[in-house]
């Protein structure tokens, strides 16, 4: 899970919990953590960074869900929540940024309705190695579309009793 993050693995939960409450108090990048409704505890987290009221662009990024949370509509509603709040406040662009040889992060930003706009090559080093950085956004004007998406996929209609999907959030 660490291997495409900028921060960990860590050696031990107390150097988990030192980075996070450096953290803390970060506004850019500014921290979520993500609750599981049922239990009350944290099972990921998310940031905002490049916040660029300005103009309008602000980055999702640092998303580090465990395993119990990867791949459940609460990922999902995790993610839809986030880009709803970046729209509502009047953003006008919601970027995705990650290592071009993280498949599974593709795959997650252009299923959550990405669009990819290319590589920037050797972008960034970190863990000791050159990185190619994917480009994926979303702009205001493919909000409304990509949000109905969302909620009829997220509508409680949509999953089985086993929890299973009727439709996909790609069907849009």
């Amino acid at each position: 899970m660490w291997t495409y993050l900028f921060s960990g693995p860590f050696a031990t939960e107390a150097a988990y919990h030192q980075w996070l409450a450096a953290r803390e108090h970060s506004e850019d990048p500014l921290f979520f953590a993500v609750v599981d409704g049922a239990t009350g505890r944290a099972t990921g987290l998310a940031s905002y960074l490049r916040i660029d009221p300005p103009h309008g662009v602000i980055e999702v990024g640092h998303i580090a869900f465990s395993p119990p949370l990867q791949r459940t509509p609460a990922a999902t509603e995790a993610m839809h929540l986030m880009m709803k709040n970046v729209f509502d406040l009047g953003y006008r662009r919601y970027e995705w940024k990650c290592d071009s040889l993280n498949a599974p992060s593709r795959r997650a930003a252009e299923r959550l309705g990405f669009r990819f706009e290319g590589i920037f090559r050797q972008a960034v080093v970190y863990k000791g190695r050159n990185r190619d950085t994917a480009w994926y956004s979303i702009i205001d004007a493919e909000w409304p579309a990509l949000k109905t998406a969302f909620e009829r996929w997220l509508d409680p209609a949509n999953f089985d009793a086993g929890g299973r999907q009727q439709s996909s959030l790609t069907a849009r």
